[in-house]
C-alpha cells in the first residue's frame, strides 16, 4: 500500500504539463473576475471540496468567488449518500442556479472519469461557456475527452480493488493542491514563498502573519504588530507600511495592482523614480 502511494505521486509528476496548462487557463478567467468552481461526488468530491475550502484561509480567496458542488450536498461530506452520484439533473440544476458562465472556471474530479453528477456539471458548465478542467484516473473517459483541459492521473489498479480513496485519492489530492496553489501564486497571493494573503482568523494565524512580516522586513514584533493593527490584519498592506509608505498610498498601489504585492512595490518604485527625474 505504501508503494502505491509513491506511485500516486509519480502519476501526478507525469501530469505536470497538463496541470500547468490548466492553471494558466484558470488564472486568465479568475484575473478577469470569474469564479472558481469545484465539482465532484464521493471521495473525489470530498477531496475537491477540501481543496476549495482551504483557499479562503490560506490565500484570502473571496467566498463569493468560490463554488463547491458536491453530489448529495453537505450531508455527503460526512457520510455516503445513497445514489447521490447518479443525479445528472441535480448537477445541471446547480450549474443553472448559480449562473455559471463564460467568466468562470470549473474543476471536475472523478476517478472513473464517467460519474454522472460530475460529468453533468462539466457538460452544463461548458455549454454555458465556462472553462472546464477534468481530473480523472481512467484514460479515454468522457470527463477527460470533453474537458477543455484534461488531467489524466495514471494510477492503475488499486491494492484494494475499487477503493479509489487509496492511490486515486492521493493522486487527486496532490494534483488539486498543485493546481490551486499555482493559480494562487500566479494571481499574486504568494510572495517570496510566503502566504501574504493569509487570513489571521485565529491566534496561530496571527502569529504566522507577524512571523511573515518580521522575516520579510526585519522589523521587530512590536513594529510588525502596530503595522498589522493599522492594516486591519492585511499582511500586504502592513508590509508596505513597514517599508515607509502611507496607508493611503499603500492601499492605492495594491488596488491598482489587483492585490499583487510584487506589482504594487514595482509601481511605487517606478513612481518614485519618475518624481526624482522630474
Amino acid at each position: 500500500m505504501i508503494e502505491g502511494q509513491f506511485a500516486a505521486v509519480a502519476a501526478v509528476h507525469a501530469a505536470r504539463p497538463a496541470l500547468e496548462r490548466a492553471a494558466l487557463a484558470i488564472e486568465e478567467r479568475l484575473r478577469a473576475g470569474g469564479r472558481l468552481v469545484y465539482a465532484g461526488a464521493g471521495t473525489s468530491g470530498r477531496l475537491a471540496v477540501q481543496d476549495g475550502a482551504e483557499l479562503m484561509p490560506t490565500f484570502s480567496w473571496p467566498s463569493e468567488r468560490l463554488l463547491l458542488l458536491m453530489a448529495g450536498g453537505d450531508d455527503a461530506l460526512l457520510r455516503a449518500v445513497e445514489g447521490a452520484e447518479d443525479t445528472p439533473d441535480e448537477a445541471a440544476a446547480l450549474i443553472y442556479r448559480h449562473r455559471i458562465d463564460a467568466k468562470d472556471a470549473l474543476i471536475a474530479v472523478a476517478a472513473s472519469g464517467s460519474t454522472p453528477f460530475t460529468l453533468a456539471c462539466l457538460r452544463e458548465a461548458a455549454a454555458r461557456g465556462a472553462l472546464t478542467v477534468g481530473i480523472a484516473n481512467n484514460a479515454d473517459t468522457p470527463l477527460l475527452n470533453e474537458a477543455d483541459h484534461p488531467v489524466w492521473l495514471d494510477t492503475g489498479a488499486e491494492p484494494i480493488a475499487g477503493s479509489t480513496r487509496m492511490k486515486a485519492g492521493t493522486a487527486q489530492r496532490v494534483a488539486l493542491t498543485l493546481l490551486s496553489s499555482l493559480v494562487m501564486i500566479r494571481l499574486g497571493r504568494v510572495y517570496e514563498g510566503l502566504m501574504v494573503d493569509v487570513q489571521p482568523s485565529n491566534r496561530k494565524l496571527v502569529r504566522r502573519s507577524e512571523a511573515i512580516l518580521a522575516q520579510l522586513t526585519g522589523h521587530s514584533r512590536d513594529q510588525v504588530r502596530d503595522a498589522l493593527r493599522q492594516a486591519k490584519g492585511s499582511v500586504k498592506l502592513a508590509l508596505l507600511l513597514l517599508e515607509g509608505r502611507s496607508l493611503d498610498a499603500a492601499r492605492d498601489a495594491l488596488d491598482a495592482a489587483g492585490g499583487d504585492l510584487r506589482a504594487a512595490k514595482t509601481q511605487i518604485e517606478e513612481g518614485r523614480t519618475q518624481k526624482k527625474r522630474a
